[in-house]
């Protein structure tokens, strides 16, 4: 059993995540190993693959949807993500239970006394073999239940019934009604429960965010009672134990680089996976750092969470405000101003005029 530092963690997960260097796989394959990408917003997912992947052009994802490659869905922790199509097929099933609780959280005040099947079978019928936008999906809901609320009901749907939302809804800078359609028919397949999902699950985790407690792959998931899937994995995976004592799973095979291996500066995208999927993010970014995550996108130096970034677009130009958690050192802004001109270049190449603005982060906000 070895003991590994925060260091050490964070270069692992780092490696998995493709954020030590970047990688020459295609997008789709990128989008299969990191078990998805969050996609709350649209753009995200475009950034999250451009900082992982070399020369990605935003035609590389948006081809993907549109042909039907990957799909844009509530899934996770009932939150946006783009998963591939073969990947939907079997998570999504396996999600059920979560999103039937998510369901009722989030949204159980507005169907409450309501037969939730029925909701679910007359969306279904509702939405047939087409694509219908979430007002209108809420609007027939709720001339068929009065009084209740439209927005609830229909959001309910996409924890009850496996929906997609076709482009160009989630393609980059496309806002507006979300679009829906049964993903059977999208996909021309049905989600299927598939025997020892739950495992596959994790081992899939484990090679893109481990290695990893059993907390933090439930804090990722939405998932729970994932104890007894872990430990009938059995001599599948191998147990390693962090500065704190606890017990870490991981893949035999899996990459442990060498905790001084350097890890160059990346602007990740708002919400990604990398800085919410652990239950300990201590491998990513300090406890202070954890509540403005939330709010804006991160970006790393020497592989932690160093400070947030937002693009401010002007008439004529855009600016990339960098706030930071510490003053970087001469090297390090060297290294960020040059990162931040390649994403200025990337994501806003319409921009007459590039400029990088550095700030403290407020710590009252």
């Amino acid at each position: 059993m070895a003991l590994l530092t925060r260091r050490s963690l964070n270069r692992a997960t780092s490696q998995r995540q493709l954020l030590l260097e970047r990688t020459g796989l295609p997008a789709l394959e990128v989008t299969e190993r990191l078990v998805g990408l969050q996609a709350q917003d649209p753009d995200p997912p475009y950034i999250g693959l451009w900082s992982r992947v070399e020369d990605f052009r935003l035609d590389d994802l948006t081809r993907l949807l549109y042909e039907r490659q990957v799909v844009r869905a509530t899934l996770f922790r009932g939150t946006q993500h783009l998963l591939s199509a073969e990947d939907y097929l079997w998570v999504r099933p396996l999600l059920q239970p979560m999103l039937d609780r998510w369901q009722k959280g989030a949204f159980g005040k507005f169907t409450a006394g309501l037969d939730l099947a029925e909701i679910a079978a007359f969306s279904r019928e509702f939405i047939g073999e087409g694509t219908v936008t979430r007002v209108e999906l809420g609007r027939a809901l709720v001339e068929r239940w009065p009084g209740t609320d439209k927005v609830g009901m229909a959001r309910s749907v996409q924890g009850l019934l496996p929906v997609v939302h076709p482009p160009p809804d989630g393609t980059w800078g496309k806002r507006g009604a979300t679009p829906f359609a049964l993903a059977d028919h999208w996909l021309g397949r049905s989600p299927a429960v598939e025997e020892q999902a739950a495992r596959k699950l994790v081992l899939r985790y484990l090679a893109a965010f481990g290695p990893a407690t059993v907390k933090d792959v439930q804090a990722w998931s939405g998932m729970t009672r994932l104890r007894e899937v872990v430990d009938g994995l059995g001599s599948q995976l191998v147990l390693h134990r962090n500065e704190a004592g606890q017990d870490l799973y991981d893949l035999p095979d899996a990459p442990l680089p060498d905790p001084d291996t350097p890890a160059p500066v990346r602007f990740l995208a708002a919400l990604d996976n990398v800085v919410l999927s652990h239950f300990d993010r201590s491998r990513m970014m300090d406890e202070a750092v954890r509540k403005h995550i939330v709010v804006e996108a991160a970006v790393t130096v020497d592989g932690f969470v160093q400070g947030l970034w937002h693009i401010r677009q002007e008439k004529t130009g855009a600016t990339l405000v960098v706030k930071l958690f510490r003053p970087l050192t001469g090297t390090e802004e060297e290294a960020v101003m040059e990162e931040g001109g390649l994403l200025l270049r990337f994501a806003a190449d319409k921009a007459e005029r590039h400029d990088i603005e550095f700030r403290p982060v407020d710590p009252g906000v």
